[in-house]
């Protein structure tokens, strides 16, 4: 078994978020951007943090036995709440973890509706699907998505 923690960004090195963000597979799945350096990592840092500090938001590093497996949270996007996973690979099993302690904290701060915006290229989650009560295509900064819009209800643990 495995120990994991949701910390906040701000108790994390910025250094250590610079392979998750500047590798490949990982940028597969985002908005395309530039390549982090150390001082854009700091940047990028400080303005989850911000996010973190506003009202009906949560963003937090994940660890893994200590060590760095990425980062998640609810964030205010286009006056929408959204639910961002970035996980590092080796760790991609861990979003069945990480998902429903998310949506617990959606239920925790309130809100009955939260959105999931995932890169067009990737496949339909079907559990995904099943939970939402609409999918969309929509688009965010000159990029296309599906858009998963999910009620906040009790949360299934078993997803």
């Amino acid at each position: 078994m495995y120990c994991l923690e949701y910390v906040k960004l701000s108790e994390i090195e910025p250094i250590e978020f610079l392979p998750l963000l500047n590798k490949q597979t990982t940028r597969d799945h985002l908005i395309d951007h530039e390549l982090f350096d150390s001082n854009k990592v700091k940047e990028w840092i400080q303005a989850k943090i911000n996010v973190d500090a506003s009202p009906g938001c949560r963003v937090r590093a994940i660890r893994v036995d200590k060590q760095l497996a990425g980062w998640c949270g609810i964030q205010l996007e286009d006056g929408k709440y959204e639910i961002a996973v970035v996980i590092e690979d080796r760790y991609w099993g861990l979003g069945k973890t990480v998902f429903p302690d998310i949506l617990t904290w959606a239920k925790e701060l309130g809100h009955t509706t939260v959105f999931i915006h995932l890169l067009h290229t990737r496949p339909e989650y079907k559990f995904l699907r099943k939970m939402s009560k609409r999918v969309y295509e929509s688009e965010l900064l000159g990029t296309k998505f599906t858009t998963y819009e999910l009620k906040v209800e009790t949360v299934d643990k078993t997803v």
